[in-house]
């Protein structure tokens, strides 16, 4: 099942909080027209950096496959690998590009589709808390429990599902 991974706008001028509706959700895994078609599809997501980036390291192997006499067959082979690349970076690359302009990334969700993705996490940040939490006081208890021995182990101590040689089972 897919995992979509939700990020956050920066706050325009005249608003406190980003709106909802600005949220972007990345699909994780491999994106087949990313594969296919490198360049169209940064300028779809408006990756003008990545596309920047394909096209010079795109047209360098060119030239340094060509200098080097590399025979087509290979030329081919190096740009579908560069192709394949892309296809399954694209999700880091497009949250790459997210994080660089200042987006916040709000967390993640494991649904079929975008549309249920949406709902999931929509259904559980309309619940969350509005203020946010007091930190707990320096002096509290800790929240975890102390070991019970301390010290280097024994030789009768069993570690892991083994039991201990001679025992009756």
């Amino acid at each position: 099942m897919p995992t979509y991974t939700v990020h956050e706008p920066p706050p325009r001028k005249n608003e406190s909080v980003a709106s909802p509706e600005r949220f972007i959700f990345v699909r994780d895994g491999f994106h087949f027209w990313a594969f296919l078609l490198p360049p169209l599809w940064f300028l779809l997501k408006r990756l003008w950096l990545a596309l920047i980036i394909y096209v010079v390291a795109s047209v360098a192997l060119d030239f340094a496959m060509s200098r080097a006499h590399v025979p087509a067959s290979w030329r081919i082979v190096v740009e579908l690998m560069l192709a394949l690349v892309i296809g399954f970076e694209a999700a880091s690359i497009q949250r790459w590009t997210l994080a660089r302009r200042k987006w916040k990334t709000l967390g993640f969700v494991v649904a079929e589709d975008a549309e249920l993705a949406e709902r999931r996490f929509f259904g559980v940040w309309t619940q969350r808390p509005l203020a946010p939490a007091t930190p707990p006081a320096a002096d509290a208890a800790p929240l975890y429990a102390a070991p019970l021995r301390r010290g280097p182990p024994s030789g009768s101590d069993v570690i892991g599902l083994f039991p201990e040689p001679g025992a009756s089972r």
